[in-house]
């Protein structure tokens, strides 16, 4: 049976259902299986012409023993994971006209207009299942930049098994996607805006930490996450990488490029397993916005922490990318000994320093770049006027960035991530299109149906977060225990 282990060496070796219910390990690192499957070119080309849920099967496959799950199980958790989404392939290729060999892969269209819809369609209906199967109860809880905490309110909802507490950045996410969260009527979803987050979603990292690391509450209210530190939800996420490959390759082993905005690193910590895995991917193309944090790692070898900068890509103005030290484990043969040290050296200075070695295992095969918010708006307008089709600010990131990076990246086919619906940004369409009123390709009926309900939650200022969730999370779970 395949194990699960700490990237930081700590505990014992776990279960996939452990691994997936608890979310961080026992040390506070983060779940990696002890090997990464190998899937050679023949296998590709048996999966080449497989739709999106069918391919999903088979490589959850290589990550879930059958003890575990039964094949029939999975089947019907991704069934019931993707029956919502608005197209029946789950997600679709655009090719630009203006651009050769150029394909936006849309990865828009579940409930919540975002590919953190894909993920966690799956990893949601994962938890319900093994606390179902289990007659347990879990207290979810995520910090988002925008797009995590709708998606794992959509599908919390209602569900009898868990409560979801979602963590935002007062005033540091669109309005739009504010009310995705707080308009959800349902009794099991406790939305919590948060006022005066100096350093934006890392902050709310922190806090959710601290509160991990509070065994007597983590026990009490039965706490876990389906932030990108489940397992879960990078597993989920090499899916794509591999469907999209499928789209546009003429023959099983040409390689292409993909680009990806990134903050946290949690997609492209999936790109980066796919590849290992045996995906004939050329170059991943980092495409950070101004804070630049993964552009430090990637072009310095350097893992530090500076002021946050809000930007027009406000779902990837991040600070710690988390994920990285996931992906690193990887590139150092399994050292959880490094990865400990490395982190220590972070969490204690403020900054971790790679070794030449150590930098040319993990950056091999990838390019990065600090995109300008300028930038941004005139590859929005540029694409828009020349083939009337609309970027959202994250794909505008990623397109600006192969821009940025023409020459290096040589003659191959390329994918370029568009993350979310651009409805949700309605102030920086308007700004990029110097337009006053938005064009069709910029609504969504998700959106503007929000824009009419009612709006419930918390708020909260930074200074006492802890506390005050210490506080609501208890009473929470004290009114509705008896029906738990």
């Amino acid at each position: 049976m395949l194990k699960y282990v700490s990237n930081k060496g700590g505990g014992l070796p776990v279960d996939f259902e452990t691994a997936i219910l608890d979310g961080f390990a026992s040390d506070g690192g983060l779940y990696v299986p002890e090997k990464l499957p190998h899937i050679p070119l023949n296998k590709l080309e048996e999966w080449r012409h497989m739709g999106y849920k069918d391919l999903a099967f088979e490589i959850l496959s290589l990550f879930i023993d059958r003890s575990i799950i039964s094949s029939a199980e999975l089947k019907t958790i991704l069934e019931k994971a993707y029956r919502t989404f608005e197209k029946k392939d789950v997600i679709l290729l655009h090719k630009l006209e203006s651009r050769k060999d150029t394909y936006i892969m849309e990865l828009f269209y579940g409930p919540t207009i975002s590919f953190k819809d894909i993920g966690l369609a799956f990893l949601v209906n994962l938890f319900d299942f093994f606390l179902q199967r289990k007659n347990e109860f879990r207290s979810v809880i995520v910090a988002t930049t925008g797009d995590t905490g709708p998606a794992t309110a959509s599908y919390i909802a209602g569900k009898p098994t868990l409560d979801a507490w979602v963590l935002y950045p007062k005033g540091l996410i669109t309005e739009e996607q504010e009310r995705q969260m707080t308009t959800i009527p349902n009794r099991n979803v406790h939305p919590v805006g948060v006022h005066n987050c100096p350093e934006g979603g890392d902050d709310l990292d922190a806090v959710i930490s601290k509160l991990y690391a509070n065994k007597s509450f983590k026990d009490k209210v039965k706490l876990s996450s389906v932030n990108s530190i489940n397992w879960g939800r990078v597993m989920m996420q090499t899916v794509h990488y591999f469907y999209g490959y499928f789209q546009i390759a003429d023959v099983i082993g040409e390689e292409i490029n993909i680009a990806v905005p990134s903050g946290g690193f949690g997609n492209l910590c999936a790109g980066g397993l796919a590849r290992k895995m045996g995906l004939p991917v050329k170059n991943y193309i980092i495409a950070n916005n101004k804070n630049a944090c993964l552009h430090r790692i990637f072009s310095k070898g350097v893992f530090s922490k500076e002021d946050i900068h809000e930007t027009v890509s406000s779902a990837i103005d991040i600070l710690t990318p988390f994920n990285f030290w996931r992906f690193l484990f990887f590139c150092v043969d399994g050292n959880s000994k490094k990865i400990k040290q490395w982190v220590d050296d972070f969490e204690k200075t403020g900054s971790a320093h790679f070794d030449k070695e150590t930098f040319d295992a993990y950056s091999k095969g990838f390019m990065s770049f600090s995109v300008s918010d300028e930038q941004t708006l005139k590859t929005i307008k540029k694409i828009y006027d020349a083939e009337n089709y609309l970027l959202d600010p994250h794909g505008a990131v990623a397109l600006t960035t192969v821009d940025i990076l023409e020459e290096k990246l040589k003659d191959y086919k390329l994918i370029c991530m568009e993350t979310a619906h651009p409805s949700k940004f309605p102030k920086t369409i308007k700004k990029a299109l110097s337009v006053k009123t938005l064009p069709k390709a910029a609504l969504h009926k998700s959106v503007e149906f929000a824009k009419k309900q009612c709006q419930r939650g918390y708020t909260c200022d930074y200074s006492h977060l802890e506390e005050a969730l210490l506080d609501a999370m208890n009473s929470n779970w004290e009114l509705s225990k008896e029906d738990k």
